[in-house]
């Protein structure tokens, strides 16, 4: 994997740059659509190629592991070849569902302990096996081992948590270089800064990570419970660490408003189940604020969903008809409402880097976020 710096903003440390992989090229910032199962769910691949011009998609180690498993996975010569998509992938570790599914892990030196949400079946997460895991996935972009702690940990629990993430990330660098990728593609491998909302310790978890100097850099433990302005804080401390040559990644964020506000911070890329998630339950994001669907309010409203243009469902559907369809449970709603987000996600991305070139991105990035955080 290459990245390119290509400009950054003079008045923020807003980035525009270009990944290349063996799959494709990613021009950032970019914000990645989660496929946890192998799927953006709901969503057909050619709208995502096709209509939305998605880059890249995520995979999930924990769910794949699971389902289908890995000898499906590999049999089909990686998941690549079994979903059919053809650009770049990236995928986590599994480290989050270490810290969502608490109550069926256990935590050790050696690794992660699990239960399957599916069947109760009993597993063992390690940084070395999370890493053969995720050859055999396939995926261009790899992700380490790590702890997640939660929003509201206190330090000494973040210390120790994050302290067990390093050990981790050198056994499973260790690894990572001592094994080959298995699909003639190459695969790169992302060190992930944790130390929750304590500016000392991720100050220290950055500068451990970036003295491995990896193609790029992961901030996770982010949007777990704290308050925005401490998620904002801890990027502009953990960035003013990690080198500027190098990709970050800032994990499971968030809203648009979180977006921008991190791309004005340094941050390169993005992934987040929102989009799709608030799609199929009816709220959707716009260029002019934040839509509740089966609102009454819309139910004579014949108006696109964004006047913007911003997703290529504005043309088709109008606010009265999707309206008429989450009310009626109908499951294209949902299909609509993630489409939707999803465009309008990638389309905010794509914004933001005309304006970082053209000079003008602060000015833009705080009117719309005034904008996109009306209730409408």
């Amino acid at each position: 994997m290459d990245f390119e710096l290509q400009h950054t903003d003079t008045k923020s440390k807003a980035r525009v740059g270009k990944i290349t992989t063996d799959h494709g090229e990613i021009e950032t910032p970019i914000f990645m659509p989660v496929g946890t199962v192998g799927s953006v769910k709901g969503v057909h691949f050619n709208d995502l190629k096709n209509d939305i011009e998605a880059q890249i998609i995520l995979g999930n180690t924990y769910h794949l592991y699971l389902r289908p498993g890995l000898d499906i996975i590999e049999k089909a010569g990686g998941l690549h070849k079994f979903n059919g998509w053809d650009k770049p992938l990236l995928t986590d570790s599994g480290g989050y569902q270490v810290f969502s599914l608490s109550a069926n892990r256990k935590l050790k030196e050696e690794g992660a302990i699990f239960r399957s949400h599916i069947d109760g079946s009993k597993h063992l997460f390690t940084p070395e096996n999370v890493v053969d895991i995720q050859r055999i996935i396939g995926a261009d972009i790899i992700m380490a081992f790590d702890e997640c702690a939660p929003g509201d940990a206190d330090h000494k629990y973040a210390k120790n948590s994050m302290e067990l993430t390093h050990r981790w990330l050198q056994r499973g660098i260790s690894h990572f270089d001592a094994t080959e990728p298995k699909y003639g593609h190459s695969q790169t491998f992302f060190p992930i800064v944790q130390g929750a909302g304590f500016r000392d310790l991720r100050k220290q978890s950055a500068e451990y990570i970036a003295s491995f100097e990896r193609e790029g850099n992961a901030i996770g433990g982010l949007a777990v419970g704290e308050p925005a302005e401490v998620m904002y804080e801890m990027i502009e401390v953990v960035n003013e660490v990690l080198p500027e040559d190098k990709p970050r990644y800032l994990m499971g964020v968030g809203t648009p408003v979180n977006i921008l506000e991190a791309i004005s911070l340094g941050v390169d890329m993005f992934d987040c189940v929102m989009p799709t998630r608030n799609g199929r339950n009816g709220m959707l994001f716009t260029s002019r604020g934040i839509l509740n669907m089966k609102n009454v309010k819309w139910k004579d409203d014949f108006s696109p969903i964004d006047p913007e243009g911003t997703s290529f469902v504005d043309h088709t559907y109008t606010k009265a008809y999707l309206r008429h369809l989450y009310v009626s449970k109908e499951l294209l709603a949902g299909q609509i409402g993630s489409l939707h987000n999803l465009a309008f996600y990638l389309w905010l991305v794509k914004e933001a880097r005309k304006h970082i070139i053209a000079g003008d991105f602060a000015t833009w990035k705080d009117q719309m976020v005034k904008q996109m955080s009306v209730r409408l």
